[in-house]
């Protein structure tokens, strides 16, 4: 493969799934909702010391942000509070992490007690166009998905918000859900392709390789501001030993380590490779 000067510089962000299957929404397309009984770890609150120790250990990988992920709608007091106290304890050591808080539906107010507490940003994902939203989710509104998005640049935060592709949707919804994401201006732009789980209702995913890098190609055209095109959850599965010409259709960002509920790829395999290949990781600033 060969890498051109516009696209040697790779962002790595890792995530950190501090509440793990305790959703009661219906998402069609996530094993952390318990409706569906997929068979995965399910805790309240991971152990803040272990937090921090994946923090540092995601700096060691060269990661540049670092996400705090909770199951559930959205933030509730107790949440709030748990999540401020993990991000106040990963900024005490000083590791240059961007940190980044992903927590569901959340008001102006929670937004500004995050960003307080040393959130840097929020991620937020719109997960599908507006007009087929409620064909996968029948508990919550995507209107609340844009609200909270919306909610998180007035309170100064930096928006992270992208997507999933492969749930049934059409082309014209994926360019529906890219525009309402455009619209928004984010930061970083993660793009997900479906990985099938017995448990849940939607079935494997029927996006061609061929398909997918265009995807990601519409989506750095479509939001041409953002920093960061980002491939995130079945990058695996989905591209295969083909996995690192994401950079070469348009992406500059990928996610280091597992998933939310899925294991990823060796951080060591995936540095080693990028080295071999010439990318460059590039540390932006927190």
């Amino acid at each position: 493969m060969s890498v051109n000067d516009k696209n040697k510089d790779i962002f790595l962000c890792a995530i950190c799934n501090i509440e793990s299957g305790t959703c009661n929404e219906d998402c069609k397309f996530c094993t952390q909702s318990v409706k569906y009984k997929a068979d995965i770890q399910r805790y309240k609150q991971k152990e803040i010391e272990q937090i921090v120790e994946e923090a540092k250990r995601a700096r060691e990988n060269n990661a540049n942000g670092f996400c705090l992920v909770t199951a559930g709608k959205g933030l509730t007091d107790k949440r709030l509070e748990f999540v401020c106290e993990a991000a106040r304890a990963v900024k005490k050591e000083n590791l240059g992490l961007i940190l980044i808080a992903c927590n569901g539906t959340a008001s102006v107010e929670q937004l500004q007690t995050l960003k307080e507490a040393g959130v840097d940003a929020y991620n937020h994902n719109l997960e599908t166009a507006q007009d087929f939203y409620s064909e996968i989710v029948t508990t919550h509104s995507w209107e609340e998905r844009y609200q909270t998005c919306k909610n998180v640049k007035e309170v100064g935060l930096r928006l992270v918000c992208g997507g999933i592709f492969g749930l049934g949707e059409t082309q014209e919804q994926r360019v529906s859900m890219l525009e309402s994401i455009a619209s928004l201006e984010p930061m970083n732009v993660p793009l997900n392709f479906y990985i099938d789980n017995p448990a849940l209702p939607i079935k494997a995913s029927t996006i061609s390789r061929e398909e997918a890098f265009d995807l990601i190609k519409l989506a750095r055209k479509m939001v041409p501001n953002a920093m960061k095109i980002m491939v995130a959850g079945g990058r695996e599965l989905m591209f295969g030993e083909e996995q690192y010409k994401i950079f070469e259709n348009g992406a500059n960002a990928f996610v280091i380590g597992d998933y939310l509920t899925t294991a990823g790829k060796s951080p060591k395999e995936d540095m080693e490779e990028l080295e071999r290949l010439g990318f460059k990781i590039t540390r932006e600033k927190n």
